[in-house]
């Protein structure tokens, strides 16, 4: 006797305060998982370049991303647009400017001291 097909769900959580979708128990997202697989990446490298996720739910995610890719290409995009606003930000703000600044003085004269 065969054992009857069991759906599992995706080991996905979406929340619905608008932060970005995790891979269930762990902080790695949907985004990097994809975009690895889009670089080319095998399941096999990206379990193994992400340990919080297992073999069977990297599969399980690009079989999502694959039934759904319109959706999930339309998210990433979305995510994308939020990102680079976020950085405009930060970077126009004069705090951060500061603070750039003298990390790079901070590079230069450690440069010139190798040297």
């Amino acid at each position: 006797m065969t054992a009857p097909a069991v759906l599992e769900p995706v080991p996905l959580e979406f929340p619905e305060d608008g932060s970005p979708i995790r891979v269930s128990g762990s902080r790695l997202t949907l985004d990097t998982i994809v975009r690895a697989f889009q670089r080319g990446a095998t399941a096999e490298e990206i379990a193994q370049d992400f340990s919080a996720v297992s073999l069977s739910d990297v599969y399980a995610i690009i079989a999502y991303y694959l039934r759904h890719r319109a959706a999930v290409d339309e998210y990433m995009a979305g995510r994308a647009i939020q990102h680079a606003k976020l950085r405009r930000e930060i970077e126009t703000d004069s705090d951060y400017q500061e603070l750039r600044g003298r990390l790079l003085a901070r590079k230069k004269a450690a440069r010139r001291s190798r040297a």
